[in-house]
């Protein structure tokens, strides 16, 4: 399951070293809620390799700002503290399979 969680539980959560994969969405983005319903059944089958959330950025515009997200939905990949890759727009499942294959 992907949880919604605010930008300071994300900086806490990335801080902590693991890998995490975060979707930054909103809710009036089209692409958003269809990428949504893929990044929930990925979630199940990479949940032993990162923990899955999503950002709203319409509430976490701050945070947003800060990495350069300008467009959504935009599914960042952190690892070790840092920010390994990202993949901006929609990605049907076999794509967005793919790119959480090759990142972690």
């Amino acid at each position: 399951m992907v949880e919604e969680i605010s930008g300071r539980e994300l900086d806490e959560l990335v801080s902590g070293g693991g890998k995490v994969v975060c979707d930054f969405w909103a809710s009036w983005c089209g692409p958003c809620r269809m990428l949504g319903g893929v990044m929930e059944t990925l979630s199940e089958q990479f949940g032993d390799r990162a923990k899955f959330v999503k950002v709203n950025v319409d509430d976490n515009g701050d945070l947003a700002a800060s990495l350069g997200i300008f467009s959504i939905p935009d599914v960042f990949i952190f690892e070790k503290g840092e920010v390994k890759t990202h993949n901006l727009g929609y990605l049907p499942e076999e794509q967005m399979r793919a790119f959480l294959e090759q990142n972690l």
